[in-house]
């Protein structure tokens, strides 16, 4: 059966999937990525973790896989196939087109970032198959964005679009590592609700599920904690949907678990901002963690077809 090789790394986690020409997942796999134990090592089990895949088709399936895709945190050259830097990683400009490519037997591979490769796949598959125009946007350790446009999405002139998180919403704000004052992710990410309810409930293992659940049954301190993430993120989306004009606000990440206790008031903050701009449709991502490794997928058979047209 013909199929391609997915593969999603994260900062703790890899994920991984054998996908039929249909999208169908032919077999779903998970490992550590082992980042303890340095750079080179990750690289290297991302290359076994492939190998692995790549001998199970073989023997299950009756073929090897005819592409791979895989997905990469951090700055990523999709067009020469290079994972730029990942800091949660550790590596520089590795080539990792190339040597998935000579490991899997000259294979083509698609190489991508991992929130575009998950808005790629929440806006064919998931969420935003029906919208022209979309924005996705995970909440989780950070903040970041992928733009969606009638089934691709937008990277950007230098590979850095959508990088919503990094939008100053307020000037006076936490310092971000990116160098500016109140991004964003400084204030509405799962990590920063993490933070401002530990201090709040004085529980330093309090996290922003816990915040959710204290904001559930009605603790004041945690509806403020959550109401001020709230008022950031609805500023940072106001401002997206100003320049970007989507048709809907895809909302994913840790997070958006919360359901109605964040997607309520979130569509409320936004609408009280809005003027001149068209409200979208603010909604809750369909995939959940297997949206980046379906959209690997989606870019190894796009990959083939582009091949095949040329």
């Amino acid at each position: 059966m013909k199929h391609v090789i997915a593969l999603d790394v994260g900062g703790t986690g890899m994920k991984a999937a054998l996908v039929g020409a249909d999208g169908t997942l032919l077999y779903e796999a998970r490992r550590a990525t082992g980042r303890e134990r340095g750079a080179e090592a990750v690289v290297e089990s991302i290359l076994a973790f492939a190998a692995d895949l790549r001998a199970y088709g073989e023997e299950h399936f009756g073929e090897s896989a005819v592409a791979a895709g895989v997905a990469v945190p951090g700055i990523v050259d999709a067009e020469n196939g290079i994972a730029v830097y990942a800091a949660n990683l550790g590596w520089r400009d590795v080539p990792m087109r190339q040597l998935l490519g000579e490991r899997l037997g000259g294979v083509p591979v698609a190489l991508g970032h991992d929130v575009r490769t998950g808005g790629l796949a929440e806006g064919r598959i998931g969420a935003g198959k029906d919208a022209d125009r979309f924005v996705f946007v995970p909440l989780g350790t950070g903040i970041a964005g992928a733009i969606g446009i009638t089934g691709t999405i937008e990277a950007g002139a230098h590979g850095y679009a959508g990088e919503i998180g990094h939008i100053v919403v307020r000037p006076d704000g936490p310092d971000c590592s990116c160098g500016q004052r109140g991004c964003l992710e400084t204030l509405a990410s799962a990590s920063a609700v993490s933070r401002a309810w530990a201090a709040a409930s004085g529980d330093p293992e309090a996290d922003a599920a816990d915040c959710a659940k204290a904001v559930e049954s009605g603790d004041p301190a945690a509806v403020a904690v959550w109401q001020n993430a709230v008022d950031a993120l609805a500023a940072g989306l106001v401002t997206a949907l100003t320049l970007l004009d989507p048709r809907t606000l895809i909302i994913g990440g840790g997070l958006a678990e919360a359901g109605e206790t964040l997607f309520a008031p979130l569509r409320a903050a936004v609408e009280e901002r809005v003027t001149f701009q068209k409200l979208p449709h603010i909604v809750p991502a369909a995939l959940g963690d297997t949206a980046g490794c379906l959209g690997a997928g989606l870019l190894a058979w796009d990959l083939l077809s582009t091949e095949v047209s040329a």
